[in-house]
């Protein structure tokens, strides 16, 4: 039996925040009690409050300002000697650092972020940052490392009932399987995390289960219900102000577009996104943003050689990033539009 769903980032002051709210309301309520916490002087509201501030930031794709945000609720902490605050701030940090392409940073900050959590008795603190190891493993393409870790953590939250973060468990061990080649698997567990999100009121949870759902079914070939899919998951990311989970909502819109040969609207989108990613300085939802838009721009006619060029640097960018996944979906991309990497071409041509 699954509880409704909570946001145990949400602490201190802002407890009775749902995980519903909009972000702009969070972060308007955490800079409010934040300011409130400095005036009275308690340190430990301080850092609480300002994990709220942290996340809303990061979550509206306000990079900067969330760097400022979950490095001061770490030194609250800190000077309270709140290790289970420790934990969240740099839960906080590393999921930023995962979101900004910072992938070694990113594994620093959870496993110190799980091992405070595990000494200051947070049990939550713990989980969420050994989910966030799992995921960044994921996100890199190291599956066999962290499936089972996936598995560990599903197992645990159904134990302790936590509607969200099984749903979170579920979407992740969903997307391994997709990404492997089990799409009935895959599909099976979306839909079960779609389910148990709406009988939580875990919207968000819902609305990146639709978006994992819908690639499934584009894949089988039924685009429409995929962006039928799509279209209820984006009102959900534009009511929550969720500007990440916007971004790929509509790069995962324009891969449906694509598949259905509907290559000018599908350039369109992957555009959108671009830009949408830009704005929050997401670099692995860019790169594949980018890769998408390559592609449709490829169908549409461009030159070959400026296709090449284009793969060759997001090549780069992705081995620079870490992203094993990623890269593999350039280097398919150079076989599916009938061209060969720049190094290819000159062995061939004789050049060195």
């Amino acid at each position: 039996m699954h509880s409704k769903a909570l946001a145990p980032e949400y602490q201190g002051a802002l407890t009775k925040m749902s995980v519903n709210s909009s972000l702009t309301d969070v972060l308007a309520e955490g800079l409010r009690h934040l300011r409130e916490a400095e005036l009275t002087g308690s340190q430990q509201e301080v850092a609480r409050c300002g994990l709220a501030v942290a996340e809303a930031h990061r979550r509206l794709g306000d990079v900067e300002e969330a760097d400022r945000a979950w490095k001061a609720s770490y030194r609250a902490a800190r000077s309270a000697g709140d290790q289970g605050a420790m934990a969240w701030a740099l839960w906080s940090g590393g999921t930023l650092a995962r979101q900004r392409g910072e992938l070694r940073l990113a594994f620093r900050l959870l496993e110190l972020a799980a091992d405070m959590g595990e000494r200051g008795g947070d049990i939550v603190a713990r989980g969420y940052s050994l989910a966030g190891l799992a995921e960044t493993g994921r996100i890199q393409g190291d599956y066999r490392t962290v499936a089972a870790l996936h598995e560990q953590l599903l197992a645990e939250a159904r134990a302790r009932g936590e509607a969200r973060h099984t749903v979170w468990a579920l979407e992740g061990i969903a997307q391994i399987h997709r990404n492997t080649g089990s799409l009935d698997s895959a599909l099976a567990m979306f839909e079960e995390a779609a389910e148990l999100a709406g009988a939580a009121d875990d919207r968000r949870g819902r609305a990146w289960a639709l978006r994992g759902m819908a690639d499934i079914i584009s894949l089988r070939d039924d685009p429409e219900r995929a962006l039928a899919l799509l279209s209820e998951a984006e009102l959900t990311c534009r009511e929550m102000k969720l500007s990440s989970a916007l971004a790929y909502n509509h790069k995962m819109r324009a891969n449906v577009l694509f598949r259905a040969r509907r290559y000018e609207e599908a350039r369109r989108v992957y555009a959108q996104a671009l830009d949408e990613f830009r704005a929050m300085t997401e670099p692995r939802g860019e790169a594949l943003a980018r890769l998408g838009l390559v592609k449709s721009l490829a169908r549409l006619g461009r030159a070959p050689d400026e296709t090449v060029a284009d793969l060759t640097e997001l090549r780069r960018t992705l081995d620079r990033i870490g992203l094993l996944n990623a890269r593999e979906m350039v280097d398919k991309a150079f076989a599916e539009l009938g061209v060969a990497p720049a190094d290819d071409a000159d062995e061939k041509s004789g050049r060195r």
